[in-house]
């Protein structure tokens, strides 16, 4: 976001399917510090871990609040296969700091002090849009690209009829 603005306006180079990842926490005691900072912590350090690998999948992400309480990161990935494949990875941060998680649930020794939680969309081709007025590339398109929208058309409904070349050529084959 500390790009330059783009004059006029634009619209996400996205083909075929996106993935959206919403993920976060939330404050639910700010006086334990010490349980819900070490989760505050490991986003950062998981977008770190990611942007190190981009064949993991990761295209890109914007850090988010919903006030004093509640933090997120909205990600856009490249399929929700690589997606599961981070998730899953035995070399990744997020499955070690899931395990320390799940050994504090099993023992019981899970306070309730911090919650958690993700949404994950599969949103097919001709189901978004996006539009940008002299914005630098920001979510949608700072992950897939950003073009003139006059490519995708003027109007919210042209830019969802929208089909990549490879979309149309499977819709020809029908």
């Amino acid at each position: 976001m500390f790009g330059k603005p783009v004059p006029g306006r634009t619209t996400a180079d996205t083909e075929g399917d996106v993935v959206v990842l919403l993920i976060g926490m939330r404050i639910n005691h700010f006086w334990a510090v010490h349980h819900w900072f070490p989760v505050l912590l490991a986003m950062p350090r998981m977008l770190r871990e990611l942007g190190r690998a981009p064949e993991r999948g990761l295209l890109g992400h914007v850090l988010l609040t919903a006030g004093p309480r509640t933090y997120y990161v909205v990600q856009y990935w490249e399929s929700k296969e690589k997606l599961y494949a981070y998730a899953q990875a035995p070399d990744m941060f997020h499955r070690r700091a899931w395990a320390i998680i799940n050994r504090k649930e099993k023992a019981g020794k899970a306070r309730q002090h911090v919650g958690l939680w993700h949404e994950t969309y599969v949103v097919p081709e001709g189901s978004y849009e996006s539009i940008y007025a002299d914005m630098p590339a920001f979510g949608l398109a700072a992950a897939h690209g950003q073009v003139p929208l006059e490519r995708r058309g003027r109007t919210g409904k042209d830019r969802f009829a929208h089909r990549s070349a490879k979309a149309k050529v499977a819709e020809e084959a029908k």
